[in-house]
């Protein structure tokens, strides 16, 4: 088993955006098409740590309605357990001021999910394990992680760019920014979605 470990773990994009900044000239001239639009806006999720099997990492290129091109780093795992999970957005409301959504769970029971996907420009933990970890594989032949069905199928992704894998991922203390994401599904026991005047972010 190969196993790799760090104390202090912002993960390892760069080679993923690299190709996202590839992507992004591409679209650019009109080589790829995006095959859905964003908001462009940042939410945010936390966790005391996700433990989860078949972890992948692959670049892409989203994009806003108004045609803006924003690179992202696909961080996807097959299957998830997920502790203390806080997930915020921040908006302004007119006359209002900003107020903060949150959902969040029962702090004693893990939320699980399955097949989930995060469009990340950020993610970093205070500690992270990852096992039999691959980097540099072609994100067309993934094998113990997944593309998103959404990417596989557009135009835009491209199966020859670098992606990196692993068969399981352990991340404590975990923090991302996140401009997309999509999960196959979500068990959250003692769900709550609340709405708060002001700014009350995960983080």
């Amino acid at each position: 088993m190969r196993r790799t470990r760090w104390r202090r773990f912002a993960v390892i994009l760069t080679p993923s955006v690299a190709v996202a900044a590839a992507l992004t000239t591409a679209v650019a001239q009109g080589a790829l098409a995006a095959s859905f639009f964003i908001s462009g806006d940042t939410f945010k999720i936390a966790a005391d740590s996700l433990t989860g099997r078949g972890m992948s990492i692959y670049g892409m290129v989203n994009v806003t309605r108004q045609g803006k091109l924003v690179p992202v780093a696909v961080t996807g795992v097959r299957s998830a357990r997920i502790d203390a999970l806080c997930l915020s957005v921040l908006f302004p409301i007119p006359v209002l001021g900003p107020y903060t959504l949150r959902l969040t769970g029962d702090h004693d029971r893990p939320a699980t999910a399955q097949n989930m996907f995060f469009d990340v420009s950020l993610l970093k933990a205070a500690e992270a394990e990852l096992n039999n970890l691959d980097i540099g594989v072609a994100a067309g032949s993934l094998t113990s992680g997944e593309v998103s069905p959404g990417d596989r199928h557009s135009k835009f992704f491209d199966p020859d760019s670098v992606a990196m894998q692993g068969t399981s991922v352990k991340l404590n203390n975990l923090r991302v920014k996140s401009v997309a994401a999509s999960l196959g599904s979500l068990d959250l026991p003692g769900a709550q979605l609340s709405l708060r005047s002001g700014v009350d972010e995960c983080f």
